[in-house]
């Protein structure tokens, strides 16, 4: 067949066909024509590598300006891209390079290179010891999550024992904290079962202190490493590969993540811990098909101490008089009968736990404000004894929407705002946000309302308290016994 070289297998089958058979047919089944035959045949063509010309084919369009231009550019800059050296050879010598010699450029240039170019970096394979080393890292989770229907911008903590393939993610909300870093390496380290000899990771600000040579870890992480026992090092700035083992892993996370999100058919979830057990349970069935190297891995890892590390930092506060803190720009609400108090807040990676003399008050959920703004976390149960006190102040509050705690008082706020007069307005919502914190039915209140107003008539906030505080210990008409007149008299004669 023409612009095919014959192969030394077509010329063994047509010789053990024409042992028996013309020449027509021999050339046939070995898939060549008769003219190859009779070369074949006549010794023009042997078994064996065909022996290289000495010759061109045709002439090297690169000749003018390969040596002149080309190879003094090569020889000036090792990062210079064939691509740039085309451009210029577009540019300053048009006259003797043509665009459609394009791709015989960038092969010469190749080639070039593997003779002459200068040495390239080298990939050294490590071994991988069971319960040696443990790697971590933080990877954006570039994909659509949204929590009831609001885009969710959150992080991946992401460990992984190399040479047994384990790994164990988390969600994070903020950034590279060091309370993350902490959380993430305990939960790791309990769900693995033990601590490997060595923890890489890239350069984080929460482990290391990158602008300065005096000291190379942070005080924090070295008592989290001296805690668990395990050796801290890190990879060369800018070098991703010598990290490959967790940046693969990052992307191998990611895009399970993203698969099952397709399977599920629903990127939406109802709340961030519905999510959080959704990636777990994702790493969980991965961490399945690699049990039994995990069972030889658990053998070589460092025992787990007999007490957690501190995976959090500590804030002393002062409770203002509009009975919030502030932290991290973000200001939380806390029950008014601390206003003028002193709090020791314990600031974990997805909590707050106040303290206030030594013990524990309430926790709040911690809020991650966006770049360049304050964020708010306002509990309208904290405060709604002033409010009663002075509900026209909740009119101007500066608060108000976060005093509001759902979509559903919202719409009610805006219906009785439109239809009733100022001070009415504010204190129907008042008196209802009372009656939804003191009968702990928040839901059930707002519904209530909405459906009321929905039917084109208000519930007056008798009927409210009627229906969410009445009373139940006298729903079954207990019975009063009277005693006699008499059994005063005796007290009364008694106390003469």
């Amino acid at each position: 067949m023409p612009g095919k070289r014959i192969t030394d297998q077509q010329i063994r089958l047509y010789m053990a066909n024409r042992k028996d058979k013309t020449q027509t047919t021999s050339a046939a089944k070995a898939g060549f024509s008769e003219r190859s035959a009779r070369r074949i045949e006549s010794g023009q063509r042997q078994l064996g590598p065909a022996k290289p010309r000495s010759y061109r084919t045709r002439e090297d369009p690169l000749e003018p300006i390969w040596d002149s231009v080309v190879v003094p550019l090569l020889e000036q800059s090792p990062t210079i891209t064939p691509v740039g050296i085309f451009d210029h050879l577009c540019e300053e010598h048009a006259e003797d390079f043509l665009p459609n010699y394009r791709r015989t450029l960038e092969r010469r240039i190749r080639q070039w290179r593997f003779l002459y170019g200068e040495d390239q970096d080298v990939i050294f394979r490590q071994q991988k010891e069971f319960g040696r080393q443990g790697i971590m890292d933080f990877t954006w989770a570039d994909f659509t999550v949204t929590i009831q229907g609001e885009t969710l911008e959150h992080r991946l903590f992401n460990y992984r024992l190399p040479a047994s393939g384990w790994g164990h993610a988390e969600v994070v909300y903020g950034g590279e904290s060091f309370t993350a870093v902490a959380t993430g390496l305990q939960g790791a380290f309990e769900q693995s079962g033990g601590v490997p000899t060595e923890l890489r990771t890239d350069s984080l600000s929460a482990a290391y202190k990158n602008n300065t040579s005096e000291r190379e870890f942070t005080e924090s992480f070295q008592q989290l490493a001296t805690h668990y026992g395990f050796q801290p090092t890190r990879n060369n700035t800018g070098i991703a590969h010598e990290n490959g083992a967790i940046e693969s892993s990052n992307n191998h996370l990611k895009n399970q993540i993203r698969q099952a999100l397709a399977i599920r058919g629903s990127h939406d979830f109802e709340t961030k811990e519905e999510y959080e057990h959704f990636v777990a349970k994702l790493v969980e069935r991965r961490n399945c098909r690699i049990k039994p190297l995990l069972i030889d891995e658990q053998r070589q890892l460092q025992p787990l101490p007999a007490f957690d590390s501190v995976n959090y930092s500590v804030h002393l506060l002062k409770v203002s008089t509009t009975s919030t803190i502030q932290l991290k720009r973000v200001t939380y609400s806390v029950p008014s009968r601390l206003i003028g108090s002193t709090v020791r807040v314990h600031l974990y990676d997805k909590t707050l736990e106040v303290y206030c003399h030594g013990e524990h008050t309430l926790t709040l959920e911690r809020v991650y404000a966006a770049s360049n703004r304050r964020g708010h976390q306002i509990d309208y149960k904290h405060v709604i004894s002033s409010l009663m006190k002075k509900p026209r102040a909740f009119r101007g509050c500066q608060w108000r929407e976060q005093l509001l705690p759902s979509d559903d008082y919202q719409a009610i706020w805006k219906y009785v705002d439109a239809n009733l007069t100022m001070d009415e307005a504010s204190f129907y919502m008042v008196r209802l946000l009372n009656v939804a914190c003191k009968s702990e039915r928040e839901d059930a209140v707002g519904r209530f309302v909405l459906d009321g107003i929905r039917v084109g008539r208000l519930p007056t906030l008798f009927d409210c308290e009627d229906r969410f505080l009445k009373d139940e210990g006298w729903m079954n008409n207990p019975k009063v016994e009277q005693h006699p007149l008499a059994s005063y008299q005796q007290i009364l004669e008694g106390a003469k």
